[in-house]
């Protein structure tokens, strides 16, 4: 059911349609309005700390903290990765139906999609996620550095490839896009501040 569900979203969402808000709610637009009204929502106990809630304009995914298994201290570190999966699919079958709800409150609220995911120790999955096709127009030295990874084996073809490019990116420049983001957010809470037309 919930695939079935994120299918439907990912299509909605690929089309550019946004989910209907009334007229008489305040828009709530800044990540940190997003994520104070989520972690409200969200269920006492469901996670061991504040969830890692990444908010951009097509999707809100919210990352929980889990318990970790009780397990013995000499555990072999297979076993114990295998613990944790276990315990995060716990996680998402026993709390799919809430999930849900919360996903169709925000998504009525913020117009855009929710995704979910859950991490202990060094395991980590994504519940569901959007992938969104972005058309880009590149000249050949371009092109070349991704047929280059597509040759090379590192990518299975040119889109996969420029996804690796921006994942490395966003890797290296972790710090620099922080900023980066927190500037746009204080220009966009100052207009919204300034004097009405």
């Amino acid at each position: 059911m919930e695939s079935r569900k994120s299918a439907s979203r990912s299509t909605r969402s690929a089309r550019g349609e946004r989910f209907s808000r009334s007229s008489n709610e305040p828009e709530i637009t800044s990540s940190e309005e997003i994520s104070g009204w989520l972690i409200g929502r969200l269920p006492e106990g469901w996670f061991e700390q504040e969830p890692s809630i990444t908010v951009d304009n097509d999707e809100i995914l919210i990352i929980g903290r889990l318990s970790a298994p009780v397990l013995d201290d000499d555990v072999d570190p297979v076993a114990k990765s295998a613990a944790e999966a276990g315990r995060i699919t716990r996680f998402r079958e026993e709390t799919r139906e809430a999930r849900m709800t919360i996903a169709r409150e925000g998504q009525h609220h913020f117009g855009r999609t929710i995704s979910w995911g859950a991490e202990i120790g060094d395991t980590k999955q994504i519940f569901t996620n959007l992938s969104i096709p972005v058309m880009t127009r590149l000249r050949q030295p371009e092109r070349t550095v991704l047929d280059t990874l597509v040759d090379s084996g590192v990518a299975r073809s040119r889109s996969d490839a420029l996804a690796w490019c921006v994942r490395l990116v966003a890797t290296n420049t972790d710090e620099w896009l922080l900023n980066l983001r927190k500037a746009m957010e204080s220009v966009e809470t100052v207009r919204r501040q300034g004097p009405l037309p």
